[in-house]
């Protein structure tokens, strides 16, 4: 017959469809609103053992190919097929000349075989006489991997022996059950397939009454479960069948692998499900074919087996009827995507229907309000789950480490006007109200550096000045409050449009630093309260002593002694002549105003030392446990719970070293009472009484200054967390947002408690500890990340344990600060990954041949991508500067800046480079000269039918010219266009079995 669906050489970029594709298109644009099921492919071979035939099944496909080891006694790890171009030759061979029944009315396997054999008789593919060999054949026993050998007696071996002559006396023509069996309904491998799945069963075997290949297609008008047909209860829906002749085992097991391959593949399954004959299969091959990549076979060990890759590109591109010709042109061009990623030039920097200048009054406000009361109840329920107890835990002792220690640094700024428990209580109070009310739930707010500083220099100018520090401080407050109801108002968040990866990196990476050297700073500064004994030395050992030395002894040899730090009262007064100084302890000895004497007194345990150990053991055991996931070991769930909760797991660990040691390293100190710091001042601040009136109107200055770091800090730490990357479904709230930080600001300054935004780096790891990953995985395939678990429980828990924290004092002072600061250096480095800026830092440390295959480095030169990344380190050691001085109180102006030099970038970069490596800023008039563009191409397009559909000759590419000698060839991909068409009969070209 005519080859229907031969494929045609294009030029690129040219709009020629091959006949192939044009096919498909028909059959993928029909729009029946059902997804294609999953397919499970089983591949049984027939087995003779003497006189016995069974099938035994030998691989299958979830998505990647697993085999039945030689042995027999195991799977094969899943690996790609790699799949002999001659064998899918053969298939296509094979589809078209054997029988191809479509919808087929099946309920059981007899009367399927029946109905198969039927079709080949009446096609005049077989003799009649075949059909009670074929069907008995067809009906044999199938034996599963899970299943054991059949072991026969010598009596059985007899019995086949006496009855090899009539073969269908010794075995009933049905052989094999209706129903699954138990072996199938227990198999644990179910897991691995989704629910919906269907199966599709591939038969291959040799038989001696056939002298041609008996060939069939099946696909049922519903999916049936042919009882011990498949491995697990699938019910089955497609069935290839192909019995030949002896002596082509391997041809007919290469032939059996590529339509399996097939059948699971993503395009050709829909083409299955949807074909109407047999043309719409061939031409369902004839696209796979266009695809396949052809590997030199001097070049690579067909034995070696293809690891699965880590992304798989998507399938939809593959499925879309826009994309279907453009496919075929992808191979050896800059199209192919290394590691899966999307080669396509990048979008413009949008944010989509969510975030737009309404121009009515609060109309994004309102927006947000409608995007998200119909998820509200969502956001509670979504919050039970397992994974949610982790993420509590880890981000509760990143908020109270971070409370501790800015409460500890704000309390010395302001004299303890606020102070540790002040923290708490506004940590507790601002983060669950956020939570609760937030567009954005997943940002957790904390305090940050600039405030610290503002603190600061407000509290000393104030003590200057003599004005009260907590009236002028609550009516900076108030006018903030106002401000940001004013930007909300007049949708001002709109700006963070024009924030794009370039200032977003540099916010987020200067953060992440900033962690990571607090934490080192942290551990550094524990070397001057817990020196290491250098001065040591272990053979002079029997020198090192201390004694407690009686004050009148003391005196007598020479030494000052001060006045016992005993209290001078008359219980107290006894006489220190008859004590035993010498089995007094060290503190004892100091109380009672004794001298310490000797070498050893200044002794301490290296407790720097062991701080480092429980510091860096604490970072570098949750890496390990975090990637455990990828590990080998256990059973998927285990390594699952396993990564879950691997901080909290370090921290235990860690925190029973330290117990068990018993040494005396720094411990987390918890306040203990709920009550101010500064024993002088309540929890409400009155706004009026202490100072000038005219303080109120001029307060509105500074407060500028402190909206504008609100406004900065809250919506960057937004963007960041609002990612497309983090496949966010419930969508993000900008104007909500920042309309509760304006009202906590109000209410923490009524209560002198701190103030608060979002906090970049913890809002982070909460995502980070919150994300989803597919359950079911076919063999091989990697878990496919599914988004994060978008809900308000866990921030909520975290915020409410951390105002309950006072009450928990008893338990969290055992945990080590080091610990935590561990959590903290964690946190810091956890956040750099994905940052495309940090990738791009390292890459100057690797020599071209060793660089990642990134898709930046594939479309901008690297002197390019080195100069980017340059000006990018130049911004950020300018930020990091600022932040290091008084200048700090200025660094949200510092991030406008950013947002002028990346605009400054425009003229350093072309579009295109920037399109990789950042952002498109949105230009409306620069969006206008695109199109004005396209509209000018499009009516300069030739009109002809013939331009559209031919090219000169001497255009085409060598491979496309036309052979001289060969008036014909047949086969996708190699057919010129201007080669005449095939008649109808055989060809030397084909390949016949």
């Amino acid at each position: 017959m005519q080859d229907s669906g031969a494929s045609r050489w294009t030029l690129p970029g040219s709009h020629i469809v091959s006949p192939a594709a044009e096919r498909l298109r028909h059959i993928l644009g029909e729009d029946d609103n059902t997804p294609t099921p999953t397919i499970f492919t089983e591949m049984d071979t027939l087995q003779h053992d003497g006189d016995e035939l069974e099938w035994k099944e030998s691989a299958r496909w979830v998505k990647f190919e697993e085999k039945v080891e030689e042995g027999g006694e195991r799977w094969s790890k899943p690996h790609v097929s790699t799949l002999t171009l001659h064998s899918l030759f053969e298939l296509r061979t094979c589809l078209q000349t054997g029988s191809i029944l479509l919808d087929l009315e099946g309920y059981s396997l007899p009367q399927i075989v029946d109905d198969i054999v039927d079709r080949q008789i009446t096609d005049g593919l077989i003799a009649p006489d075949l059909k009670e060999k074929i069907s008995f054949v067809l009906l044999r026993k199938h034996r599963h991997q899970t299943k054991k050998p059949i072991h026969r007696s010598l009596a059985d071996i007899g019995k086949s022996s006496n009855a090899a002559s009539n073969p269908a006396q010794s075995r009933s023509m049905n052989d094999i059950s209706d129903t699954p069996s138990t072996d199938q309904l227990k198999n644990k491998f179910m897991k691995k397939i989704p629910r919906d799945a269907e199966a599709s069963n591939v038969l291959i075997g040799e038989v001696d009454f056939l002298d041609k290949p008996f060939v069939s297609f099946v696909r049922l008008a519903q999916a049936t479960t042919l009882g011990g047909l498949t491995e697990v209860p699938v019910p089955t829906r497609f069935l290839f069948i192909l019995l030949g002749p002896h002596g082509k085992t391997k041809s007919y097991n290469e032939i059996g692998r590529a339509i399996a391959t097939l059948m699971v593949d993503d395009l050709f399954s829909d083409v299955a499900y949807k074909a109407r004959d047999r043309d719409d299969l061939i031409a369902g091959v004839d696209e796979f074919l266009d695809e396949v990549i052809v590997l030199p076979p001097g070049e690579w060990d067909p034995k070696i087996r293809i690891e699965p890759p880590k992304k798989v590109p998507s399938a939809e591109m593959r499925k879309s009827v826009m994309n279907l010709n453009e496919l075929g042109q992808m191979n050896g061009s800059a199209s192919g995507a290394a590691g899966g990623e999307d080669e396509e030039l990048p979008a413009p920097h949008e944010l989509g229907e969510e975030l737009k200048f309404t121009g009515r009054f609060a109309g994004g406000l309102w927006l947000d309000i409608k995007r998200k009361i119909p998820w509200y109840c969502s956001d509670i329920y979504d919050g039970f789950h397992i994974q949610s107890i982790s993420a509590v835990l880890f981000i509760y002792l990143g908020c109270i480490t971070n409370a501790i220690t800015f409460g500890g640094l704000l309390g010395d700024a302001t004299d303890n006007y606020q102070g540790v428990m002040e923290s708490f209580l506004g940590t507790a109070l601002a983060g669950t109200v956020f939570c609760v009310f937030g567009g954005q739930p997943l940002i957790i707010l904390s305090s940050t550096g600039p405030i610290l500083i503002f603190e600061k220099l407000l509290y000393d100018f104030s003590k200057s000045s003599g004005i009260d520090y907590m009236e002028l401080r609550l009516w900076i407050g108030l006018h903030s409050c106002l401000q940001c109801f004013l930007l909300v108002i007049t949708d001002a968040s709109y700006i963070i449009k024009y924030m794009t990866r370039f200032t977003e990196e540099g916010f987020s990476s200067l953060i992440s630093f900033i962690f990571i050297s607090d934490a080192i700073k942290k551990m550094v500064g524990a070397l001057k309260y817990y020196p290491i004994n250098r001065g040591f030395k272990p053979d002079f050992i029997t020198g090192y002593k201390c004694d407690c030395i009686a004050p009148d002894q003391a005196s007598g040899l020479g030494y000052n002694i001060s006045a016992p730090l005993a209290d001078d009262n008359m219980t107290l007064l006894f006489n220190l002549t008859d004590m035993d100084w010498s089995q007094m302890s060290k503190k004892e000895c100091v109380k009672y105003g004794g001298m310490l004497v000797g070498k050893a007194c200044k002794y301490v345990p290296d407790l720097a030392l062991m701080s480092f150990i429980l510091f860096f053991g604490t970072y570098s055991m949750t890496v390990s446990l975090k990637k455990f996931k990828f590990s080998r070991y256990f059973p998927t769930k285990v390594r699952s719970l396993i990564s879950d909760f691997s901080i909290i797991i370090s921290i235990l660990v860690f925190c029973g070293l330290d117990c068990l040691l018993g040494l005396e390293t720094p411990k987390l100190n918890v306040p203990t009472e709920l009550k101010p710091t500064r024993p002088d001042r309540g929890w409400l601040v009155m706004p009026f009484g202490k100072n000038p009136w005219w303080w109120y109107l001029a307060s509105s200055i500074p407060a500028l200054l402190v909206t504008i770091l609100i406004f900065m800090d809250q919506q960057i730490s937004a963007v960041i967390v609002n990612r497309k990357e983090n496949k966010l479904k419930k969508g993000c709230g900008y104007h909500l947002d920042l309309f509760w930080v304006g009202v906590l600001m109000a209410l923490c300054s009524f209560m002198g408690l701190p103030w608060y935004v979002a906090a970049t780096v913890i809002s982070i790891a909460h995502i980070d500890s919150l994300k989803m990953e597919s359950e079911s995985s076919a063999p091989g395939e990697q878990p496919q990340f599914l988004g994060v678990r978008e809900q308000r429980l866990t921030g909520i828990l975290v915020f409410v344990l951390t105002g309950l924290s006072v009450f928990l004092a008893p338990v969290l002072q055992f945990i080590p600060m080091p610990v935590l600061y561990g959590v903290f250096l964690y946190m810091g480095v956890a956040s750099l990954s994905g940052i495309q800026f940090w990738e791009r830092i390292k890459l100057y440390l690797m020599p071209p041949k060793h660089q990642p295959d990134f898709s930046f480095l594939r479309h901008v030169p690297l002197r390019r991508v080195h100069l980017f990344t340059l000006v990018q380190i130049l911004c950020l050691a300018v930020l990091w500067i600022l932040k290091s001085t008084f200048l700090a109180i200025i660094f949200p102006v510092m991030i406008l800046g950013l947002m002028v030099v990346r605009k400054l970038l425009d003229l350093m970069f072309s579009q295109h480079d920037l399109a990789w490596l950042d952002d498109i800023l949105p230009d409306k008039d620069q969006k206008k000269k695109e199109d004005d563009k396209k509209k000018k191409k499009k009516g300069a397009e030739p009109e002809s039918d013939e331009e559209h559909h031919s090219a000169p000759e001497d255009l085409l590419p060598p491979l496309a010219q036309p052979f001289p000698d060969e008036p014909c060839l047949r086969g996708p991909s190699i057919t010129p266009a201007s080669t005449p068409a095939c008649a109808p009969g055989p060809h030397p070209c084909e390949v016949r079995l």
